[in-house]
């Protein structure tokens, strides 16, 4: 009896003992505890990749994004963002990400909540931030807060309602008049970034929430959690600035952008947007634009579609890039996939092993914005015609000056007789370019010059 006792005694404490090393094996893997990300690049330094988890890979989970961590750095990314890993609500379901279950669990379709830390740590080591997409406004229907009926919107039955005018009938609209909803809200947010180390968010449609939502609750991240900490908006509404966001979405600007590749808009209509966009933002807050995003690509078309082709997409992502935005890019853009990757995200994986001239040609681009100050902190003088967006960047004595045609022929420019005594070289080739009074450019073509400074 005494032997038992004791083989079972030792059987526990070599259970115990086990249990404590895979407890700090996991923690030493892992890195969470109180060790913000410290490398948190300024908000007009930003290059931002979004992640849609379920095409991203063959697995389509957190660790086939960990698989291609390296190829988003070389890309030039420093912010990863991933669309939402919460799990995805039955009631009612169209299988979206954006229609939540709960929002402090991960979704079992994408590993674990150790398989998420792992990510995020991962990413912090070759020096990226990560994001969660995170949906305030509504829930699943068979959301774990559904049984607290009047943190929901109701009509006049009683019964919850989906967010009016938007035909979203797979979710039930949050009620941000009942303050035990948005102290949970505000919660629950902070649990990610304390448990998973995250460095911010992208808010889904954040113009449904009310300013006096995100003041506070944007106020409250930013001093209590000890995290520095990337907050944006996808929103249209000028006072997400003044609520605290970094960014707010170019939703306009894609839109008018658009129309000038398809519809013949001027490409003067451009210049209206980076007054109107910037009304309301500190010297360091941006815009983000894109040619891209998951809404975009499923229901609309790919860049290639969209912006005439390999040559146009770039040309239009140039003009997002550098004239008063911080990039985005979305997953698959960068290897010019030719195929939609259409809403719930489950039919086609990406293909990375296609394309690699349009691969590096987003790296070549990517790689000027981030070594150029003109472009990421200068002074925007813009001086386009109807065919061609042209505009100059200036800082601290540097210039850069950027031309892209939008047409799919041949066009020429009018230069500006301030600009055409220097001298220049082009920053993708470094070969010494002379501007004249005129400028001709081919299909879609895009130039970008650098003045020489004589010493």
């Amino acid at each position: 009896m005494k032997l038992k006792l004791y083989t079972l005694a030792l059987l526990l404490s070599t259970l115990l003992v086990q249990s404590c090393n895979t407890t700090k094996s996991e923690v030493k893997d892992t890195n969470i505890e109180n060790q913000p990300f410290e490398n948190i690049p300024s908000p007009e330094d930003v290059v931002l990749y979004q992640v849609n988890i379920r095409t991203f890979s063959e697995s389509g989970d957190f660790k086939g994004v960990i698989a291609r961590l390296d190829s988003i750095k070389s890309i030039g990314a420093n912010v990863i963002y991933l669309m939402p890993i919460y799990p995805i609500g039955k009631e009612k379901s169209v299988n979206s990400p954006y229609c939540i279950q709960d929002y402090l669990s991960v979704n079992p379709e994408f590993g674990s909540l150790k398989d998420l830390q792992r990510l995020v740590q991962k990413a912090h080591n070759l020096d990226m931030a990560v994001i969660l997409d995170w949906v305030a406004n509504h829930t699943a229907y068979d959301h774990v807060w559904i049984k607290n009926k009047d943190w929901y919107q109701q009509d006049s039955t009683g019964s919850i309602i989906s967010p009016p005018g938007t035909g979203w009938n797979d979710v039930a609209q949050l009620n941000f008049d009942n303050e035990d909803m948005t102290n949970e809200m505000v919660k629950s947010m902070k649990y990610w970034v304390k448990t998973a180390n995250i460095d911010g968010f992208r808010c889904d449609y954040s113009d449904g929430p009310p300013y006096k939502f995100w003041s506070r609750a944007i106020d409250s991240l930013r001093n209590t959690t000890g995290h520095e900490l990337i907050m944006l908006s996808e929103g249209r509404r000028n006072n997400h600035f003044t609520a605290g966001f970094d960014y707010n979405f170019g939703f306009d600007f894609f839109e008018n952008l658009r129309k000038i590749f398809n519809e013949e808009r001027s490409a003067v209509s451009i210049d209206s947007f980076n007054i109107a966009n910037y009304n309301g933002a500190n010297e360091h807050q941006r815009m983000v634009r894109y040619t891209s995003n998951h809404d975009i690509n499923g229901s609309e078309g790919t860049p290639l579609e969209l912006f005439g082709g390999v040559e146009g997409s770039l040309s239009a992502f140039i003009i997002t890039t550098y004239m008063k935005s911080v990039p985005m890019i979305y997953s698959g853009q960068e290897v010019g996939t030719p195929y939609r990757l259409t809403f719930p995200f489950t039919e086609k994986d990406i293909d990375w092993s296609i394309n690699k001239d349009i691969t590096e040609k987003y790296k070549q681009i990517i790689s000027v914005y981030n070594q150029e100050n003109s472009i990421r902190r200068g002074k925007l003088t813009p001086f386009s015609n109807d065919e061609v967006v042209a505009f100059s960047k200036e800082f601290e004595n540097e210039q850069v000056i950027v031309f892209c045609n939008v047409r799919s022929e041949n066009v020429k420019i009018e230069i500006p007789e301030t600009l055409n005594s220097s001298d220049f070289k082009n920053v993708f080739t470094n070969k010494p370019f002379i501007l004249n009074n005129t400028l001709e450019l081919g299909p879609y073509e895009y130039l970008v010059i650098k003045e020489i400074k004589s010493i």
